[in-house]
């Protein structure tokens, strides 16, 4: 198949507006966010969003939802916030920190985020690398799920959680832009996440991609995995990587049965 250049171009040329990129990077947080709120973040009057958000969903990069006179907008797939992830680790640059606040707002997502509907920054890249030390995925000859991973996937969440959605991959992994390693993606990557905020364990923070580990999850998931501490809320910068407890861990199974017990 012969790709027609036109058809790349048009496509790309829908980010290479500053108010649709703005508009696109904040749908990174996995939610809804209405036409107002969008405009209001991409420092645009709503008439000009609206155009803008009309161009995006014509485009395949947004869905839309009508609830009455709001108009909700959402990236339209993980595909898409596949897509804006890879653009922002290729070509993204800070923006320049004009204040306290969002020194520390930058601080924020670098240590805990979502990226789209999974984990990511310090505390995705640490949760891959413990399910990766616990032999729950196999990063030997490609990305694999072992069976101690099957099991502890399937006690976490239920026999769903292994379930194909559509065409996206069960397990997959993105380089995470702050800390140039990979953070866990695909099915698994959001199953993973949803489980977390279901029991409490790690909690979305208001108005940001940025997402904090609370105490209860502190402690389960050092049961989890059998390691050291884990961000805590209002924790400073970045901690050193995990190294494995000096005493005898359970296996996966069993220290998922004991924390979701």
């Amino acid at each position: 198949m012969i790709l027609s250049p036109e058809s790349v171009a048009r496509f790309a040329g829908q980010l290479a507006d500053r108010s649709r990129a703005a508009m696109c990077l904040a749908l990174l947080d996995g939610q809804a966010w209405t036409a107002g709120e969008l405009a209001r973040h991409a420092g645009i009057a709503p008439p000009t969003a609206s155009e803008h958000l009309n161009r995006l969903v014509q485009a395949g990069l947004l869905a839309e939802e009508r609830q009455g006179r709001h108009r909700y907008l959402r990236l339209a797939s993980p595909e898409v916030a596949r897509l804006l992830e890879g653009i922002a680790q290729a070509a993204g640059q800070p923006a320049p920190a004009r204040s306290l606040r969002t020194v520390r707002a930058a601080a924020d997502l670098a240590q805990a985020r979502t990226c789209y509907d999974h984990l990511a920054g310090e505390l995705g890249v640490r949760l891959f690398d413990a399910i990766v030390a616990a032999d729950l995925i196999s990063v030997a000859d490609g990305l694999a799920l072992t069976a101690a991973g099957r099991s502890w996937f399937t006690e976490l969440a239920g026999p769903e959680a292994l379930r194909p959605a559509g065409s996206r991959p069960l397990i997959r992994t993105c380089l995470d832009w702050t800390q140039r390693r990979p953070h866990l993606a695909g099915v698994l990557g959001a199953v993973l996440y949803r489980q977390l905020v279901t029991r409490s364990w790690v909690q979305p923070r208001s108005g940001s991609r940025a997402v904090r580990v609370t105490p209860a999850g502190q402690l389960a998931l050092a049961e989890l995995f059998g390691q050291a501490t884990w961000p805590a809320p209002g924790a400073g910068p970045a901690s050193p990587a995990l190294s494995p407890s000096p005493a005898p861990s359970p296996s996966p199974a069993a220290a998922g049965r004991a924390a979701l017990a």
